[in-house]
């Protein structure tokens, strides 16, 4: 038993580093010696192995009771100049924590490989427990092996096992310490599952770096002093908001207020889903461009009667347009939100070569085909064929000229030509409309059937319905005809550009049924892979 008067030292920390600063163990309450090569210390390997082995986190113990004529009373230690032993001390033993991880850790992991994002573990944690934790939760898949996991089963030396023929890998710190730049890069390419081990926060930076050497868009979460600079220097830094300290804290991009991997998930989720829809009203909003500017260039080119004015575009843009656009918001998820890789952030932006040529080289040429069409139905219904209407416009423009001739010989006085080329307004005004369900429609999802995504968005349901209403309250509230110059339709005006609309949603499913079944065909570039660490 130690003396009244000696101090006792006791320290923990990884079991391996503090058996190496012990001479001797404590057993059934003797001090014995241990040489490097006593059994203790092989009892003491195959223990740390199966308690790590089980996911466990294990800590060392030692100590040590400091010699009272050299270590006196009111002796005044120093941990910056240590001034006492560190060596020399006894093993007193083991003990392993269970600190499993939540039980909605393994879903969300399992969805970000699906979404393409690369999880990374960066701990320091034992090799061993690393590597049983990252199995657990499916960060290491069930199907991968390891190194050593491959020498295990053949039972050669882990050295003689080629690393490039397996997918996942467990690499130590004091390995991560001795590879170069370009030894790293090769590691984060060749292997799809990684688990760093044993690593201190300098390395951790390193990793990032790493990373972003190679394009990708890098997550860290940390919750310590330590964790700050690799923090700072990803793309995202997310601090834990419940055991996070207050300098990781304020390095972070984000905080996580519920500690919960699952919630970064669900954070990606949304992300996606705010961007999907931002992009499918950018699209429905940039259609009708087309059908509204290409009526002036007719007018201009053609020298037709103007065929949609001015009035009428503001009621599409200020009007008609805006609930739709909006409904888009609303707009849930698509059920492979989370099984697309990563966009590419230099090609795949909110408005693109893509998008252009769908809205405006496709659906918005089709929607200009619809209000056309329907012009021409209205001029050739009252005397006027599309060949009589080309080159007519300065006649037909002309106050003083009464007496322009139709295609039959009847004589159209400044008035009724007016009022004729206003009922064309209306009726391109209402095509435009019309062929715009379709568009709306069509704009709910990106790759999937509209038959899939289903018609639950009742906010979008009711612009449509909203917009139609105000179309017809347009054309036939008495008196809009003398303030706005907006005329009554026929009932048949509505029909000619039901068959545009139907053409838009069919060839849009059809473009989306050969994205989905060639999506090879729709990306010419893998995406960037994300990549978060833990």
């Amino acid at each position: 038993m130690p003396d009244e008067d000696q101090h006792l030292l006791v320290m923990k920390g990884a079991p391996e580093r503090i058996l190496d600063r012990c001479t001797s163990i404590l057993l059934n309450g003797e001090i014995v010696d241990m040489p490097a090569d006593s059994e203790q210390r092989v009892k003491f390997e195959a223990a740390y192995l199966e308690l790590g082995g089980m996911g466990e986190r294990v800590l060392g113990f030692c100590h040590s009771f400091l010699d009272a004529k050299e270590y006196p009373k009111g002796y005044a230690f120093d941990n910056e100049n240590v001034n006492f032993p560190l060596e020399g001390l006894t093993f007193v033993g083991l003990m392993a924590m269970i600190d499993p991880p939540r039980a909605n850790v393994p879903e969300a992991v399992a969805k970000c490989k699906s979404a393409g994002i690369k999880v990374i573990m960066v701990t320091g944690d034992h090799p061993i427990t690393a590597a049983a934790i990252a199995k657990n939760v499916g960060i290491i898949s069930d199907g991968s092996n390891t190194v050593d996991d491959i020498a295990k089963d053949m039972g050669i030396p882990v050295e003689e096992v080629d690393p490039s023929k397996v997918n996942a890998a467990v690499v130590h710190g004091s390995k991560l310490k001795e590879m170069t730049a370009e030894d790293l890069d090769a590691l984060l390419s060749n292997h799809e599952e990684i688990v760093f081990a044993r690593t201190s926060p300098q390395q951790k930076l390193i990793i990032v770096e790493a990373f972003q050497r190679s394009g990708q868009i890098v997550a860290v979460t940390g919750d310590g002093v330590n964790d700050s600079p690799a923090l700072k220097k990803a793309d995202i830094g997310i601090a834990m908001g419940i055991a996070g300290s207050d300098v990781s804290k304020e390095a972070a991009d984000m905080i996580l207020l519920d500690d919960n991997f699952a919630s970064i998930v669900t954070g990606v989720e949304e992300g996606r889903l705010i961007f999907d829809n931002l992009k499918k009203s950018i699209a429905y909003t940039l259609t009708s461009n087309i059908p509204e500017i290409s009526p002036f260039l007719f007018f201009i080119v053609l020298s037709i009667p103007l065929p949609l004015g001015t009035v009428t575009i503001l009621f599409i843009d200020l009007g008609t347009d805006l609930w739709p656009a909006i409904s888009l918001a609303y707009e849930k998820a698509e059920s492979d939100i989370m099984l697309r890789l990563p966009r590419d952030p230099q090609k795949d932006r909110l408005v693109n070569e893509r998008l252009i040529s769908v809205s405006y080289g496709q659906i918005g040429m089709i929607q200009a085909s619809a209000g056309f069409f329907v012009y021409f139905v209205i001029m050739a219904e009252n005397g006027f064929r599309p060949s009589t209407l080309l080159g007519i416009r300065k006649n037909w423009d002309d106050l003083t000229n009464e007496s322009v001739e139709d295609s039959y010989g009847q004589q159209w006085s400044y008035i009724d030509r007016k009022i004729l080329e206003y009922t064309c307004h209306s009726a391109f005004f209402v095509s435009i409309v019309i062929v715009q369900w379709a568009d709306v429609i069509i704009c709910k999802t990106r790759k999937l059937s509209v038959f899939t995504q289903g018609m639950n968005n009742w906010v979008l349901n009711t612009g449509i319905m909203f917009e139609t209403a105000l179309a017809a309250f347009m054309c036939y509230t008495p008196g809009l005809d003398k303030a706005l110059r907006v005329y009554p339709l026929r009932f048949w005006w509505w029909l000619p550009a039901l068959p545009f609309s139907l053409i838009i949603w069919l060839y849009d499913e059809g473009r989306r049924w050969l994205l989905r079944k060639y999506p090879e065909a729709g990306s010419s570039k893998k995406p960037t892979t994300n990549g978060r660490f833990s």
